[in-house]
């Protein structure tokens, strides 16, 4: 079939295999162009499909040489629908992977569940023994507690009064003011158990009481802070306190497997183009107009470039003397994102966007182009006029 983008709202429906697999291997050249780490043996990701979580297992297998196994929602082809775009990276990677002679397994299913927790711990136990690295990378809406049975939603407002502020259409250019209500309890609440450090506790739990986390395993998960701007419907909103309660995991994690040597962190990224982020009102304008400043600057960075520099140059940089990180305990990858020359050029930027002139101030032809990039699209190299064949198996898949 010839398969083409269809859009709704900030989400794609369709997914192009050869443009996806196109994606991981630029992906994996970058990390192979760039001096081996001496880190993991063998790492788990949680969330392994896309974004942070796949480029996470890219640098820890081509960049270190570990085994993986990544954990993701199941997206094959269905009816007249594509695979997922996750499913279509799994499949490059998983390729790749056993090119390169490295041991990699897929296992399918809801993160949240007990029962998936349980066919990863048998496939580490079965093909690796232990992982040393275990990656929490999921990102969704819906959370089904596996104790009580009871199903939240995480929301995206403020806190305590409206927050208005401009943003974006990023498929038609047109700046708009958008307001947001603020979250009640109820709506906190939920988004703190679906996205907060709950389930990255009960991961690490499992995969002790397993026997298949090594000693010294080092575990991270991810976070973001971002500029004043953004501060309403970010780190002060709800997912803001579910942001707090995953770094308060952080800290326990480290307590319980300091003893043999391993350790826990929230790592602090820069603002990207994810699925994830274009749902977020102000967010994809904000990137667009620091994207255009970075890039100007030579220090834009996308998840690739993130997860070597997490990788090499803080958790196993043999030039450290221990990981580097803040008062709160977090290591920041989003140092360049944030100093004050950068911040200072995206406000004033943001204080004069309109519509009339957010091509000439931002970059939001490249955060347009990145979004489809997730799915395939617009990916250079790539006959998008061509046939293609939409099925495309995993091996090694549980």
């Amino acid at each position: 079939m010839i398969i083409k983008p269809r859009t709704r709202g900030f989400i794609c429906t369709t997914a192009h295999p050869q443009g996806c697999a196109a994606q991981v291997r630029r992906q994996i050249d970058y990390v192979q162009a760039l001096p081996a780490i001496r880190g993991p043996r063998n790492a788990l990701v949680i969330g392994a499909s896309a974004g942070y979580g796949l480029s996470a297992r890219i640098v820890a297998a081509f960049g270190a040489g570990a085994n993986t196994v990544g954990i993701y929602r199941q997206g094959e082809r269905s009816g007249g629908r594509t695979a997922s775009a996750g499913w279509y990276n799994s499949a490059a990677f998983e390729e790749a992977a056993q090119q390169a002679g490295l041991k990699s397994f897929s296992v399918t299913g809801d993160a949240f569940t007990d029962e998936t927790k349980a066919k990863a711990v048998e496939v580490i136990r079965r093909e690796l023994g232990q992982v040393d690295l275990v990656v929490y990378s999921v990102a969704t809406a819906r959370r089904t507690n596996p104790r009580t049975g009871e199903i939240s939603t995480s929301v995206l407002k403020p806190i305590g009064q409206p927050y208005t502020n401009k943003t974006v259409n990023f498929h038609d250019g047109e700046v708009s003011l958008v307001t947001l209500e603020p979250a009640t309890e109820e709506e906190i609440e939920g988004t703190v158990d679906v996205m907060g450090g709950e389930d990255w506790q009960l991961w690490i739990d499992a995969l002790r009481e397993g026997g298949v986390l090594a000693p010294d395993a080092t575990t991270i998960a991810y976070s973001y802070i971002g500029p004043e701007l953004t501060q309403a419907i970010y780190r002060q909103g709800s997912i803001g306190r579910a942001k707090d309660h995953l770094e308060a995991t952080a800290k326990r994690l480290h307590e319980q497997l300091g003893s043999g040597g391993g350790r826990a962190y929230v790592t602090v990224g820069k603002a990207l183009v994810t699925q994830s982020s274009s749902a977020i009102p102000v967010v994809p304008l904000y990137i667009s107009a620091l994207y255009k400043v970075m890039k100007e600057k030579s220090l834009h960075e996308g998840c690739i470039e993130q997860m070597y520099r997490l990788l090499a140059d803080r958790l196993y940089s043999p030039n450290r003397d221990g990981v580097p990180v803040d008062e709160q305990g977090r290591i920041r990858i989003d140092d360049w994102e944030m100093r004050d020359d950068v911040q200072r050029e995206v406000a004033e930027i943001w204080n004069a966007l309109t519509t009339d002139n957010i091509y000439e101030l931002t970059d939001l032809i490249g955060y347009r182009r990145e979004f489809f990039q997730l799915f395939g699209f617009e990916t250079d190299g790539i006959d998008y006029e061509a046939e293609v064949e939409p099925n495309v198996s995993i091996p090694n898949l549980s």
